[in-house]
């Protein structure tokens, strides 16, 4: 069974639904328009299946057999995602919508980077030797997800003024 190979248990199965969701609802929310009752939906989707992949993900030690680098990397995704949503609970500071904006979107790419190193776990020849990640391994997922933050950070300060002049135009109510 091909999907076998994708997770190894019942909590890895769980895992890799909420990251589908979580990969897809995350990059309809960066590409559409902000602000929109359909950004609200698909951003709570987000949120919900980013949090039960983070969960998740806190149960899974296949790869180092303890808490590791890939669960220090899932604290810093909680971090981003909740500096994300807690301005737009509390309405708060004045720049709510622009921390939101922001965090969120770092949130999004932080994910694909997740998803860069995740194929790479997937490729068992380059990752293991004697039973754990070998330094090929560290430098293709160095190298992939760099790119991805490249990217992410040149999409990013491209935007962030026009995101900055949403924050004072949208009606941000629900």
């Amino acid at each position: 069974m091909i999907l076998g190979h994708l997770y190894s248990n019942n909590i890895g199965f769980i895992h890799l639904i909420f990251s589908i969701v979580a990969v897809i609802t995350g990059t309809i929310v960066l590409v559409s328009t902000k602000g929109t009752r359909y950004h609200k939906i698909i951003g709570r989707l987000y949120v919900f299946s980013m949090f039960g992949l983070l969960v998740t993900a806190f149960s899974i030690y296949n790869l180092y057999g303890k808490f590791a680098i890939f669960h220090w990397l899932a604290v810093l995704s909680s971090i981003t995602l909740l500096g994300g949503m807690i301005p737009m609970f509390l309405k708060r500071p004045k720049s709510y919508v622009t921390l939101h904006f922001s965090f969120m979107f770092w949130s999004v790419l932080g994910l694909y980077g997740a998803f860069i190193a995740e194929i790479f776990v997937r490729i068992p020849k380059i990752v293991i030797e004697d039973g754990a990640p070998n330094p090929l391994f560290y430098n293709l997922i160095g190298v992939g997800v760099f790119i991805v933050m490249g990217f992410g950070y040149f999409f990013f300060f491209r935007n962030k003024r026009k995101w900055a002049r949403l924050d004072k135009s949208l009606d941000v109510k629900d």
